[in-house]
């Protein structure tokens, strides 16, 4: 679905945006990268793209940058568990998502690609892996990132109705190249492998490969239905067996110590003043304690059915990973040799 007329990417600056403009640029699409002014542009860097300068915030900045595109994929959001502002949150990722959707509806655009997030799915009471119809509590939903994702969601599911060409798929947690940032979860592979996670809780998470979640980006392009909502995920574990799984590639005896959630209690409103007095994100938050009280456990089977998406294992992608932060200078120490 290549074209003469550009795809406009936002977040492309990003973890999962570079990859998903990575992705593009394979299959010969012509790059219109959104991007604020004085930006990070190292994951952009040798991509041969034209940057739209423009923030979420103005809107009409996201009218020009969307102006002659056949194309948008929306992946630009703040993706934090813990924020000492909510409000600014919910501004990006609502009122952001909503300027940016109606200003590519505004222009036309054939199709848009939106990355909501499988935190704005409901869970399963039982752990079993959820899937695009699980239903959600709007009333429990657990910390002000899923609660964003969730109320983006449904405003752009709202634009849909309203004739926007709007395809959803809903990510898990990504891991590989390129999280500069990282991420949260990009950040626990980081400790892990570290030597910095002498415990654990007993919890479990959706572990893909960040050019796996790219890849299913393009699938909905090229496959998905207008108004329908894809979970991009990969494999489900334990935090325990993602954690042995991190400490195995980096050469480092896991974890054995399984603590309470209450037991850390303490130590994330600990972290949490640190980080309201002296900047920075709490390694551990309430919210992220409040969540691993249910496994996080997803199923891709209508991604897989529908699109022929197909993750790969995620020990590949935790290799991967840490290959990356090894060659960042983000994780010190040689990288240990992965079987295939």
């Amino acid at each position: 679905m290549a074209t003469d007329s550009p795809t406009l990417v936002t977040g492309a600056t990003g973890f999962v945006g570079s990859a998903v403009a990575r992705a593009l640029a394979r299959r010969g699409h012509r790059l219109r990268l959104l991007a604020r002014a004085g930006s990070d542009r190292r994951n952009i860097d040798g991509l041969d793209a034209e940057i739209a300068i423009g923030d979420l915030a103005d809107p009409a900045s996201l009218a020009r940058a969307a102006a002659g595109c056949r194309f948008v994929f929306h992946l630009a959001a703040d993706y934090r568990i813990w924020v000492p502002d909510p409000a600014a949150m919910l501004r990006a990722n609502v009122d952001g998502t909503v300027a940016m959707l109606r200003a590519a509806q505004a222009a036309g655009v054939e199709r848009i690609v939106y990355c909501s997030s499988v935190a704005a799915l409901g869970l399963t009471a039982d752990g079993a892996p959820a899937d695009e119809i699980t239903p959600v509590d709007p009333d429990h939903i657990v910390s002000i990132y899923k609660q964003s994702k969730y109320l983006a969601e449904r405003a752009a599911r709202d634009l849909v109705r309203q004739g926007a060409p709007v395809v959803i798929v809903n990510p898990a947690a990504p891991v590989g190249p390129r999280d500069i940032k990282p991420t949260p979860t990009g950040r626990m592979i980081l400790d892990a492998a570290a030597g910095r996670t002498p415990a654990y809780v007993d919890t479990g998470l959706n572990i893909v490969h960040v050019d796996d979640v790219a890849e299913g980006h393009i699938l909905a392009l090229e496959r998905g239905a207008i108004g329908e909502g894809y979970i991009l995920g990969g494999e489900n574990l334990s935090l325990r067996d993602l954690l042995g799984l991190v400490a195995e590639a980096a050469g480092r005896a896991p974890p054995r110590i399984r603590l309470p959630i209450g037991a850390v209690w303490p130590a994330a409103l600990a972290m949490e003043a640190a980080a309201r007095l002296f900047g920075g994100e709490p390694r551990v938050s309430r919210d992220y304690l409040r969540m691993a009280r249910k496994r996080m456990f997803f199923s891709s089977a209508k991604a897989e059915a529908a699109l022929g998406y197909a993750p790969r294992p995620a020990r590949l992608a935790v290799a991967d990973a840490l290959a990356w932060f090894h060659a960042s200078g983000m994780l010190s120490g040689a990288p240990r040799r992965q079987a295939a």
